[in-house]
């Protein structure tokens, strides 16, 4: 399947040390990003959406500054291409303004109908965090 590469800045009104727990710990991606998320023994996460568990894993994290989730297939591991969730707090150093910029990897969806399921999650993360 061809992937899709969706990137999106956010404005967030709020802290990087206040905002960056929603992004990188199983219970604050719970309570915006997915129905449920759980950390199994083998330290991936496990998004749970629509009834299906999707694993993934952290490919990369920076303390307040960026985290990628990468997904996976346990059945098929030599996969190359693997989908991922990147999320990046990024500060404008002349206004002070904190953005959220997202970059959404996957094999589903089009543009126009990722901006608007972002939109609405965003939209419920600033609702949780007062941004």
């Amino acid at each position: 399947m061809v992937k899709n590469k969706f990137i999106a800045d956010y404005q967030i009104n709020t802290s990087r040390k206040m905002l960056f727990p929603y992004l990188s710990t199983a219970s604050g991606l719970a309570e915006w990003f997915a129905d449920d998320v759980t950390i199994n023994e083998d330290k991936n996460f496990i998004f749970k959406y629509d009834g299906e568990d999707h694993l993934a894993r952290i490919a990369s994290i920076r303390t307040n500054a960026h985290v990628k989730f990468e997904f996976f297939d346990p059945q098929n591991i030599d996969e190359r291409d693997h989908s991922y969730i990147e999320f990046k707090v990024e500060e404008n150093e002349l206004t002070q303004t904190l953005f959220l910029k997202v970059i959404d990897y996957s094999d589903s969806y089009d543009d126009e109908e990722l901006e608007s399921i972002w939109e609405g999650l965003i939209a419920t993360l600033k609702e949780i965090i007062g941004g």
